[in-house]
């Protein structure tokens, strides 16, 4: 495969209408899930904690991933928010897939977030599988479409989506500490005029083990109790495109396998010993928003996935605040 395929889009014909069509299925799922009380998240809306952290770039990267805001060795401070991703709030020992976001602030240049172009936020958005459950925005609406339909309409669209099973039942598992978990952005993003993936690897000293009978928060505990302990760091790493056949950029539901391209550390994440279980920062967790389109140029999103959460994300945002009565506001710093 040629390298001009590279860090290539192919967007199908139809797409806008799907992400439409996906974007009032979600605000019609947000509406049943949450008939009293605030309007939460359609995907993560159980928040295990949102705590400060620190972002700093490796210094001395090769000139190549010298790119946007890897371009210097410098330390940003960041937000970030752990959750489940399951739409219903569920006790933490269900399987699930748990979630990593990450929002960094004082970062210059103009950002690609429509109506927040000024703002100086880039965001990181992860989850504990590598891979996407659908390969494209179509089967992934048909995916919501059929988790709110009847039995039937699931055994005729699992019958055919035998990947979709697979990638869920991988991805769908028991975890002790959000802390301790490698997350992934299963989806690609420019860097530069290259594509990569994102992942980060938490550094482990002992690991914890779920309890015998947790409660249903278990996760905000172990969470609490390790960061009063002590910091905890992360490597930021990134995993370079080599083939745009085997580590194709419209079908995040396939792995970039590791043995192919490894990933690489750009930066150290090391959030801070502290107390975060406060009724203010709670709040503020609950209402902050993340995209990946909070971003830069030079790390533009990628691929059929992206293009849907371009639409998506602040539309469901803008809902949900309207409803709670909440302004949407990009934080500048650690002040809450």
């Amino acid at each position: 495969m040629s390298e001009n395929n590279l860090a290539q889009e192919n967007q199908p014909n139809g797409e806008e209408a799907i992400i439409q069509d996906l974007a009032e299925r979600l605000k019609a799922k947000i509406i049943e899930d949450n008939q009293s009380g605030i309007m939460r998240r359609d995907a993560h809306p159980k928040m295990h904690g949102v705590v400060k952290a620190e972002f700093t770039v490796e210094p001395n990267l090769p000139e190549s991933m010298r790119v946007g805001i890897f371009s210097e060795a410098k330390t940003y401070q960041a937000w970030i928010r752990f959750s489940n991703q399951s739409g219903t709030i569920s006790p933490d020992i269900d399987r699930d897939i748990r979630g990593m976001a990450i929002k960094l602030m004082g970062v210059p240049g103009k950002k690609l977030q429509e109506n927040e172009e000024d703002e100086l936020t880039q965001d990181f958005i992860l989850i504990s599988t590598n891979v996407f459950v659908t390969k494209d925005v179509e089967e992934f609406n048909g995916l919501i479409k059929v988790l709110t339909g009847s039995i039937l309409s699931k055994i005729r669209f699992f019958s055919t989506h035998w990947r979709v099973i697979g990638n869920l039942l991988k991805s769908m598992k028991k975890f002790a500490n959000p802390l301790q978990i490698r997350y992934f952005s299963t989806t690609p993003y420019l860097w530069g005029e290259q594509a990569v993936k994102y992942s980060t690897i938490p550094h482990i000293t002992a690991a914890d083990e779920i309890p015998a009978n947790p409660d249903d928060n278990f996760l905000r505990t172990a969470m609490i109790q390790q960061l009063e302990q002590g910091d905890v760091n992360f490597d930021f790493s990134v995993q370079l495109q080599t083939n745009a056949e085997s580590m194709p950029i419209e079908d995040p539901g396939k792995e970039w396998r590791e043995e192919e391209s490894p990933f690489h550390k750009v930066a150290t994440i090391r959030i801070l010993q502290q107390s975060f279980d406060h009724r203010q920062q709670n709040e503020f967790g609950e209402n902050l928003s993340f995209s990946p389109w909070h971003s830069l140029p030079e790390h533009r999103p990628l691929g059929g996935i992206n293009r849907a959460r371009r639409v998506i994300y602040p539309f469901i945002s803008k809902f949900r605040h309207q409803k709670n009565k909440v302004p949407v506001k990009e934080p500048t710093n650690w002040e809450i």
